[in-house]
């Protein structure tokens, strides 16, 4: 209990003080860094509920993706973060007012919350899963009962990614593109030319 206690506490604090330093630090590269430090700890305490599945989805979507996509933004384009800074202290107050009703909205949800009465086993797994972990108990749920969701979502995963490249591929007047079997096509008397030069003539 001790070594879960220590490691629930460093997880925390560290995801905590990460938090903090994603929405105080100055430069947009620190705060994408320190967002992909919190995901890992946030992945670290889902460990230790027994939600191996959550953990990770965490790590790889949201740290392989969706943060590593933030980061390449930031890095890639030139912007003036100094111009987008301007006038933002004029909306601390606004912003202080929308946390404070959020967190009193928190905490009242989390004082007058209480499972239903009649509920005597919500924490007891069920006799189908009770021997399997986490993760294989979702995808016997999920290939079983739920595989024509899964897979029409997949299929609009699919058409959508088809389509992202379709407009980005489309012909543009202008634009050079690579003909592969021109290339291999193209014989050296095409583009080369032998000359005899005369010593001491030139070309």
């Amino acid at each position: 209990m001790v070594v879960q206690a220590f490691a629930f506490y460093l997880f925390a604090g560290i995801l905590v003080t990460s938090a903090l330093m994603v929405i105080t630090a100055r430069n947009p590269v620190h705060s994408v860094l320190f967002l992909i430090l919190a995901f890992f700890n946030a992945a670290g305490l889902f460990v230790m509920l027994g939600a191996e599945f959550i953990a990770m989805i965490l790590v790889i979507v949201y740290v392989g993706a969706v943060a590593v996509l933030f980061l390449f933004v930031v890095m890639m384009l030139d912007i003036n973060f100094k111009d987008l800074r301007k006038g933002a202290m004029h909306y601390i107050p606004i912003g202080i007012i929308i946390g404070g009703i959020l967190l009193f909205e928190l905490s009242m949800i989390y004082s007058y919350w209480q499972f239903a009465p009649t509920i005597s086993n919500i924490d007891l797994p069920t006799d189908q899963f009770a021997d399997v972990s986490n993760a294989q108990a979702l995808g016997l749920v999920l290939y079983t009962d739920y595989v024509f969701p899964f897979q029409v979502a997949g299929l609009i995963l699919f058409v959508a990614m088809v389509g992202a490249i379709v407009l980005t591929l489309r012909v543009r007047p202008g634009v050079k593109k690579q003909n592969i079997s021109e290339q291999q096509a193209r014989k050296a008397s095409d583009v080369l030319e032998i000359k005899k030069v005369t010593t001491g003539t030139g070309v």
